[in-house]
């Protein structure tokens, strides 16, 4: 894109400018050839051939440049082993002070070089995908193929930065021997995990972390939250936003508790719902509808609170506190009132507090660089436990009790504790929560700004395992393809979408089959939750304590499950195979769950609803990846972004699911399990059928 071609002109290190990748050049002979192919004065054959022997020497100049400048450093790095020495058998204060600062230059300039990696990685991606959108090939999938590994591959130089992990390795030892370990027989090899780090030794770790982009557990914890960072920031950048004031320990502590509690109480009611529904006179299937309100409402809070963040952080959190305080007020008092429509408008205003969108606002905006995957994995973190201690908590709360004309019992403790969890959330939220301060120009970012072009830049830096390429059309190379490189047209192509309509307009075949899928598996998870006191009270005589112990050992087998996939699953295989993968045990738990033989089961319930789950939380965190690679940058930016249509999507299929269990109540509690796993089962092949017509698409 336009953007790109100016932040490499801007940032690029002057006396370097020759060995950049020349990307003005390139972006001009895929223009060339597309007007010789449609005068029919080219074959494409040649163009084939012709683009991927320039490619080869861009590539060429850079990895050569690479290697000379490995080599000065190497070089430095040797004439400063003899003194280094020498001051292992004669410590000198002085002379060991001079010495470190001299391996920080080695350090500073090794920071220049890896920057220069990255900035060429990211110029080759576009490039190709640029070419691919262009003339409709599949060109990115052959290069990176052929080339990746190639014995003489020089692309592994750009994307594995073959050698540069010796230099890191030099100076990081060093130094610390320098620094940490004076009179210590222990190396950075004996220390995994060091406390003390040299600040140009951290600037080089989050330099490399940011090239490589590895798969681990943090990272894809990370991706579930949608929260990523800026595709080019520069070292002053990250020290910049470190030293602005806009980060408060103490203000994420209270955003990550606001994600706890919300989700602990999204579940608190769920092994219960069904008892509190026929206590007021309604059938026990209405349970899904009170479990669904709260998601109706929160298809509206998400809209109003992403808008809201644009101004401040503390407003809407406080507002969110209170009207989840008005709402559980409500739970707790429909009983007493006897009335449904109180126990409706209590989850309705639960709904209304929805602050998510504020909580990865906050992350994405005030968070330094240098802890933002730290932050956005314990956003995902907090969600995750508060789904597994919600159900926990109502199982504890088996109590009954009258104070005056109020009743206590396992129906409306959940609101009373609730209630008072906001009432104290408040008052330590209006004590220890700080405002930050906002930029004083341009208008801010949205929760999702930063997550689409760091993430897709992973394309080609997995290149040596996997096909590198994006097939989206996006909106924002657009104005760059027409208007012939304009800077004001680049500007334009990257306008945020203005409404809902605006933003699905965006959307390409292969994000539309990825919000389907996520559709479904959110679809699929609240079928399994919302009726699982109906069906294990019908089925097996359940009491609320066991239904509550069912659902926590659930919400239990997310972080396993993320740790597992992160650390080790993502790494011996491409994404969209874990995704197709998923999909089918999905599928395969679903169709497990069907009452078609007599009797049913508790082994058959358990096991099948562990395959579903355990199944879609794996679907979750490989589908919110992809999807993030896939999208428009114009959908990263703006009240109207992409994790809003994602969540939008989530919280509509969770409406209908819980719309479901209600409509099939009609039918009668024998029919209620096949009645509901029907459409779960539908939307799950259908989603398959998706994938596989679009799977060399995704990623």
């Amino acid at each position: 894109m336009v953007a790109f071609g100016k932040k490499l002109k801007e940032r690029s290190i002057q006396e370097w400018q020759g060995y950049y990748i020349n990307y003005k050049l390139m972006k001009k002979k895929v223009k060339q050839y597309s007007r010789q192919l449609e005068g029919g004065n080219l074959e494409r054959r040649h163009v084939l051939k012709d683009f991927s022997r320039m490619l080869d020497n861009q590539i060429e100049k850079i990895a050569l440049f690479m290697l000379e400048q490995q080599g000065l450093l190497a070089s430095r790095l040797q004439r400063l082993r003899g003194p280094h020495d020498a001051l292992q058998e004669q410590p000198d204060i002085s002379h060991m002070s001079n010495l470190k600062e001299e391996y920080r230059a080695v350090g500073q300039d090794l920071l220049k070089l890896l920057f220069f990696v990255e900035m060429n990685a990211i110029g080759i991606r576009k490039i190709l995908k640029k070419f691919d959108k262009r003339f409709g090939y599949r060109f990115t999938n052959y290069y990176v193929k052929t080339r990746a590994n190639h014995p003489y591959s020089e692309l592994q130089q750009v994307f594995r930065h073959v050698g540069l992990g010796a230099v890191v390795g030099a100076v990081s030892r060093n130094l610390h021997e320098l620094q940490n370990n004076q009179g210590s027989y222990l190396s950075i090899y004996d220390q995994p995990i060091l406390p003390l780090q040299d600040p140009v030794v951290d600037s080089i770790r989050a330099a490399v972390d940011r090239l490589t982009r590895s798969t681990n557990f943090l990272h894809f914890m990370a991706q579930h939250a949608l929260i990523m960072q800026e595709e080019l920031p520069s070292p002053q950048d990250e020290e910049g936003e470190e030293e602005d004031g806009r980060y408060h320990f103490m203000s994420l502590l209270l955003n990550l508790v606001n994600t706890f509690l919300y989700m602990v109480n999204t579940y608190i009611i769920v092994p219960t719902a069904d008892d509190y529904s026929m206590s007021l006179g309604a059938a026990a299937t209405v349970c899904g509808v009170v479990i669904g309100a709260m998601a109706v409402a929160q298809l509206f809070s998400s809209v109003y609170f992403s808008a809201w963040s644009n101004r401040s952080y503390f407003k809407p959190l406080i507002f969110s506190s209170i009207v989840l305080f008005i709402g559980n007020l409500l739970y707790a008092l429909a009983f007493d009132f006897n009335s449904i429509a109180v126990l409706l408008i209590g989850r309705l205003f639960c709904g209304l507090g929805s602050a998510r969108a504020v909580n990865r606002r906050y992350i994405s905006d005030c968070v330094p660089l240098k802890i933002r995957m730290q932050a956005s994995a314990g956003f995902v973190s907090a969600s995750a436990l508060g789904m597994a201690c919600g159900p926990a908590l109502a199982g504890l709360l088996q109590i009954r009790f009258r104070i005056y004309k109020l009743t206590f019992n396992q129906d409306t403790l959940p609101g009373w504790v609730m209630a008072v969890a906001w009432l104290i959330y408040l008052g330590w939220l209006a004590i220890s929560f700080r405002e930050p301060a906002r930029e004083p120009e341009g208008p801010p970012k949205t929760s999702e700004e930063s997550n689409h072009s760091a993430v897709q830049d992973v394309n080609l830096e997995k290149g040596m395992k996997q096909p590198l390429l994006i097939t989206s059309e996006e909106i924002e190379e657009q104005g760059e393809d027409e208007c012939d490189g304009s800077e004001e047209s680049s500007e334009d192509s990257r306008t945020p979408a203005n409404s809902i309509v605006a933003a699905y307009r965006l959307l390409t075949p292969s994000v539309k089959v990825q919000l389907l899928i996520y559709f479904m598996l959110k679809y699929a998870m609240e079928i399994l939750l919302s009726e699982s006191s109906v069906i294990t009270t019908y089925y097996f005589g359940w009491s609320t304590s066991s239904v509550a112990i069912f659902l926590f050992c659930l919400g239990l087998t997310v972080l396993p499950v993320n740790l597992i996939v992160g650390s080790y699953i993502s790494n011996m295989f491409e994404d969209r195979q874990i995704l197709l993968v998923s999909e089918i045990m999905v599928c395969v738990g679903i169709l497990l769950s069907f009452h078609v033989v007599v009797p049913y089961t508790v082994p058959q319930y358990v096991c099948s609803g562990l395959i579903m789950f355990v199944s879609a939380e794996v679907l979750e965190g490989v589908n919110l990846s992809l999807l993030s690679r896939v999208m428009s940058s114009r959908l990263s930016r703006g009240t109207y972004n992409g994790g809003l249509l994602s969540t939008e999507a989530g919280t509509i299929a969770r409406v209908i699911a819980d719309a479901t269990i209600t409509v099939a109540g009609y039918f009668g509690r024998n029919m209620l399990l096949n009645v509901t796993l029907l459409p779960s089962l539908v939307i799950c092949v259908l989603s398959i059928v998706a994938t596989c017509f679009t799977y060399n698409s995704l990623y």
